[in-house]
């Protein structure tokens, strides 16, 4: 819940000449919906990509509040957030709604990043890769890997200053990959992003382990030099 629209657009006009010439990674914002018809306009013609926040998992109807997949690509999205830690933990987003939110999401073709992660609590019980397992399982039930990224966020490094390490962070993509792989055709081409406290002094520690593709990226993203830092730090060496 950042950025009214005059904010938004302050921050592309400030953001996208930092970062016209990259061409090796992908670039996404995700502004809130208020925003996302204002940023279209402005990310248009650019090598950045537009997507939401978040989407609820009916086409339509009397559900006051809530924003379907075809208003966001009405708005110019072609990407949704989904699951995030803070939609889980605020307002009780089950691994099921989940669930229904990619289904209806991929199906009306918006490419999906998903959320997952454990809490601190969890981390320090030993049970990271039983959370990971159940929210997997769950959020991926009779989907297939198409047009989804995952973004593994361990709660405890969210907002708190705290990183996981980049062996932690390696440890437990690989992890990830190996469930899928488990589970899931096509998981050896799937995108596993790290999302905790990312910052332009941590990125390139990052992206240098083999199983970290990319990078979620909370507030060091808000403010334009910052988030370009980051940017140009992820690409691979």
């Amino acid at each position: 819940m950042q950025k009214t629209i005059e904010e938004t657009e302050e921050f592309i006009n400030a953001f996208l000449p930092l970062v016209k010439d990259v061409t090796d990674v992908d670039i996404l914002i995700a502004p809130p919906f208020t925003s996302l018809d204002a940023a279209s306009r402005l990310l248009k013609s650019s090598n950045v990509i537009l997507g939401a926040q978040n989407v609820y998992f009916e086409e339509k109807g009397a559900y006051t509040g809530e924003i379907s997949p075809a208003m966001l690509l009405s708005a110019g999205c072609s990407c949704v957030i989904i699951g995030h830690s803070e939609r889980r933990e605020y307002f009780s987003e089950t691994d099921e709604i989940v669930n229904k939110k990619i289904r209806l999401a991929r199906d009306k073709k918006l490419d999906v990043i998903l959320c997952i992660g454990e809490s601190l609590e969890q981390r320090e019980a030993g049970k990271t890769f039983e959370v990971l397992d159940g929210q997997l399982t769950g959020s991926l039930n009779n989907l297939t890997l198409d047009g989804i990224t995952i973004a593994y966020e361990p709660v405890w490094a969210i907002g708190t200053g705290k990183t996981a390490t980049k062996e932690q962070a390696n440890e437990t993509h690989a992890y990830i990959r190996g469930w899928l792989g488990k589970n899931k055709e096509g998981a050896e081409n799937i995108r596993i992003q790290y999302g905790g406290s990312v910052k332009p002094e941590n990125i390139a520690d990052l992206m240098s382990q083999p199983e970290i593709d990319g990078a979620l990226v909370g507030g060091a993203s808000l403010k334009p030099d910052s988030f370009a830092g980051i940017v140009s730090g992820a690409i691979k060496q």
